[in-house]
């Protein structure tokens, strides 16, 4: 059977009701698919703007709510960090309805893969008793299988915007214009709700401040001005090329690797393989930042647990503004750490149908001017987010600002870390304009019940 544009598009308005597609037509969609994905790298690379997304873990109907509050594909240009499947309902046409619109519309969507892109772990976690309950055997779920094997191990976007104009929307509830950085200042973050109207806004730091905060701590060596694609080091040109104002932005699903100090060694692996359970490849998949120095041993059992100074010596290296992933659960939707180096973003409202959190999307402009400022390594930037209290107004904690935008975290061994690996002189790469949608769990009138639920244990 041939998949034609017709047939496609039939086989996407079909998926869109939450409705499985024939066997036949799933093969070959995954064959399409593989077909396109063959082409791209280990590292893809995404032009801003574009809208990056977390985990979507089967849950359908919840991704449609995404849709419908970023956009629709081919309005809207997505960057997927993988962890389509397993525990939620329906795995199968989450999956199978972003596979079709990649297939459909390649250059706007781009789909990453994650942990649970995985035979072994989708046997333990839903997806594969899904397949086999939906469609009688097991073929469909080796057919994904096969397309998980050749989904990119992350991407690279360049060209967005450090500034970040903001939304000409009202207030959310509770939101007064005192409590709302004012629209003539640099914004670099802007938080809104699910209807568009403003939570609040975070002004970035003025340059005296972040010359003040580096007087009082340790800085990295300057980036230079003549380089390359981000992530290579090197130069196209024997004179170089103009580095952009705001540096580019990794993405991965997990997070870094010790055997991993440049994105080029990223796009040397072998990627077109069942995730390992040790190596680079795994780590990608399943590390995680946390509030310690250099690297530790990860909970999880694979990957490992890494610290402020590694993500931003490896920022650094690499000419990046930002590293976005995916990964776990964040009850307010989305985390910046480490000075807002690093930020998790997590797109599963109401995880599991339980966890009672809020999901997010992080939107990158276009490149824009800049007034050049320099982030710092201290603290004063988180001075400038005002109207964290009308989080609250849509299912964020008392706590919300603390929470969704981290806090300084790099101290002393930190710094003598950074310093003594790189230098006294550096200024990290200001961060591009942020701009997130927090959003809730979908209706429960626009949801369907599974045709069987799934047993206890998945959700756990």
């Amino acid at each position: 059977m041939s998949i034609g544009g017709s047939d496609l598009d039939k086989a996407i308005q079909q998926l869109r009701a939450c409705r499985p597609i024939p066997e036949a037509q799933v093969r070959e969609v995954c064959y399409k698919a593989r077909e396109l994905l063959i082409e791209e790298g280990n590292v893809v690379g995404v032009d801003a703007p574009v809208t990056i997304c977390g985990d979507i873990h089967g849950q359908f109907h919840d991704l449609m709510e995404l849709f419908r509050v970023g956009g629709d594909v081919p309005d809207t240009n997505y960057l997927f960090m993988g962890d389509f499947v397993d525990r939620g309902f329906y795995s199968l046409e989450s999956f199978l309805l972003l596979l079709c619109l990649k297939v459909r519309y390649p250059d706007r969507i781009t789909l990453i893969r994650g942990n649970h892109e995985s035979r072994q772990i989708t046997t333990v976690y839903g997806f594969y008793d899904e397949c086999l309950r939906k469609y009688g055997s097991a073929n469909v779920w080796r057919y994904c299988c096969e397309v998980f094997d050749y989904l990119a191990l992350g991407a690279l976007v360049t060209g967005a915007a450090t500034a970040l104009e903001p939304t000409d929307s009202p207030y959310a509830a509770n939101t007064t214009t005192a409590s709302v950085a004012d629209i003539d200042q640099d914004i670099e973050v802007e938080t809104l709700n699910a209807d568009g109207e403003v939570l609040g806004r975070f002004a970035r730091a003025s340059s005296e401040s972040n010359s003040q905060s580096q007087q009082n701590s340790s800085a990295l060596p300057p980036a230079p001005d003549n380089v390359g694609a981000a992530g290579t080091g090197a130069s196209g040109s024997s004179n170089g090329s103009r580095r952009n104002d705001t540096g580019a932005v990794l993405c991965v699903h997990g997070g870094l690797s010790p055997l991993i100090d440049t994105i080029d060694k990223i796009r040397l692996l072998d990627r077109k393989q069942e995730v390992p359970h040790e190596g680079a490849m795994c780590d990608l998949l399943w590390s995680d930042p946390d509030e310690i120095d250099g690297w530790g041993l990860s909970p999880r059992g694979a990957g490992f647990l890494f610290g402020a100074d590694i993500v931003k010596v490896f920022n650094h290296r690499n000419d990046l503004s930002l590293i976005a992933r995916a990964h776990q659960l964040v009850m307010e939707g989305f985390k910046e750490m480490f000075d807002s180096t690093i930020v998790t973003v997590w797109s599963a409202p109401n995880y599991c149908y339980r966890c009672g959190n809020v999901a997010a999307i992080l939107e990158l402009g276009e490149d824009g001017s800049n007034a050049g400022y320099a982030r710092s390594n201290g603290d004063g930037s988180a001075a400038g987010f005002i109207g964290a209290g009308a989080l609250g107004t849509s299912g964020f904690g008392g706590n919300a600002y603390s929470q969704a935008f981290g806090s300084n975290t790099l101290g002393a061994n930190g710094n003598r870390r950074l310093s003594g690996v790189l230098g006294e002189q550096h200024r990290l790469r200001e961060g591009p304009g942020r701009r997130y949608r927090v959003f809730e769990a979908a209706p429960q009138d626009s949801r369907g019940m599974p045709a069987k639920k799934p047993v206890a244990e998945y959700f756990l």
